[in-house]
């Protein structure tokens, strides 16, 4: 049994900590790049830039880090792509998932965490986790107003929710 399944990644946000436990089994390769990437403070310093109330929080995208990049929002990525690892885990509140765009192994560093059930998402987009603790974060976090984005959609927070780090640490048993 691997070990990586003992760890959890706290995710600091200005809105309080996020708890997530990962999912080895079904999407190693996801678990294993996310890692990767937070120990490296990749995620520190960038926001929530997608907020879609009921239905998720989105973000990791590196473009955040810089206010004057906000029309480039929700394109940034780490400068490669993975495969996607589609399973079976249903997309309930507090799974977290990579976010993509139509091609299914765009993915690289962007996830989103669901705010209620979203089974139409079910084996299309890689779960690779679920939160274990900050319920109320979650919730306030998928509370923030938001405005219309550059595509219309109501998603753009009115107040910026920062992710000032995501910390990969033994689960606490």
């Amino acid at each position: 049994m691997s070990t990586q399944s003992n760890e959890v990644a706290v995710i600091k946000t200005t809105a309080g900590e996020l708890v997530l436990e990962f999912w080895p089994d079904v999407a190693p390769k996801t678990v294993e790049n996310f890692k990767t990437l937070a120990k490296k403070g990749f995620y520190d310093g960038t926001a929530f830039h997608r907020i879609v109330k009921g239905f998720m929080i989105q973000g990791g995208d590196p473009l955040t880090k810089n206010p004057e990049m906000e029309g480039d929002w929700g394109t940034g990525d780490p400068g490669y792509k993975i495969k996607a690892e589609f399973n079976d885990r249903p997309h309930e509140r507090g799974v977290i998932s990579m976010a993509r765009s139509r091609d299914p192994d765009s993915a690289g560093c962007q996830f989103f965490i669901c705010l209620g059930n979203a089974s139409f998402l079910d084996g299309d987009y890689t779960a690779f986790g679920k939160l274990i603790g900050g319920d109320d974060v979650l919730g306030k976090i998928g509370d923030t107003p938001v405005k219309p984005s550059n595509s219309g959609e109501k998603s753009k927070p009115l107040t910026r929710v920062g992710v000032e780090s995501i910390r990969i640490t033994p689960k606490e048993t």
